[in-house]
């Protein structure tokens, strides 16, 4: 079958659309564009059906958290408000009480201990029990005590369940909490009875390397001192508890 065109009516019409412009040759057959936009692929429709993608809010930092609301509080009861409201800690859960303090507020001595143990939370005091009998006889030898002269809190205001040291994260938790309970309070000295309170107020331990020797926090003069806890079981180092008594008795004598 001869083609539509001969070869002179084909060159004659190649060459004049070289004339308007055309230089280059790119398919051997034309090229419908309304039939390619119809092979375009469809955009898929979304399903009905599924469920929208839920962004989870991104958690609260419980230290952040704990030191704004440390701040916010004016005084000791809302102090203890605060942390009553305080909800990221797991210690919470599992004690019966909220143990915050005993002794006057304002006393020239704030003795701070590591955590309360069953006969604080129990009666929702620090240094209750044998340990609290123990401490008040300590007091008294100075002339000291806690109805009159010396404010008691701890590190946790409720009881660890675990064994052993208290965990840094709740420990840090906490520490916001100490600070504004030590500059509310406003104690000439602070004692830290045990490794927890040492770390939480010095950010270091080793209770009897550290015991007996004046050491600087948060604007006041701080004492290491052997808990009670650990004087009940350890009865021989009651001499080391009486010699940091005297130191603090002198310091005290020293501030007058």
């Amino acid at each position: 079958m001869e083609s539509a065109l001969d070869y002179w009516s084909a060159k004659a019409l190649l060459d004049w659309q070289m004339e308007l412009g055309a230089t280059e040759a790119l398919c051997d057959m034309p090229v419908d564009r309304y039939a390619l936009e119809e092979r375009k692929p469809k955009a898929k429709a979304p399903q009905k059906d599924a469920a929208p993608e839920v962004v989870k809010p991104k958690a609260a930092d419980p230290v952040a958290v704990a030191q704004k609301a440390a701040r916010a509080a004016t005084g000791l009861p809302s102090l203890r408000e605060a942390l009553a409201a305080f909800e990221h800690c797991e210690l919470k859960k599992g004690a019966r009480n909220l143990v915050f303090a005993d002794g006057p507020a304002g006393a020239r001595v704030m003795i701070i201990g590591d955590a309360p143990g069953r006969e604080e939370d129990r009666e929702g005091q620090p240094f209750a029990g044998r340990a609290g009998g123990l401490l008040d006889k300590m007091l008294e030898a100075i002339g000291l005590s806690r109805a009159e002269s010396a404010y008691l809190t701890t590190v946790l205001p409720w009881r660890p369940q675990q064994a052993g040291n208290p965990l840094p994260a709740d420990v840090a938790m906490m520490r916001p909490f100490l600070q504004r309970h030590v500059e509310l309070a406003k104690p000439e000295v602070l004692v830290l009875m045990g490794n927890t309170a040492c770390d939480a107020v010095l950010g270091k331990r080793g209770i009897t390397r550290m015991r007996g020797n004046w050491d600087q926090a948060w604007g006041k003069p701080v004492l290491p001192m052997i808990a009670p806890e650990d004087l009940l079981r350890r009865p021989q180092q009651k001499r080391l508890a009486w010699a940091d008594l005297l130191e603090l008795k002198a310091k005290l004598g020293s501030l007058n």
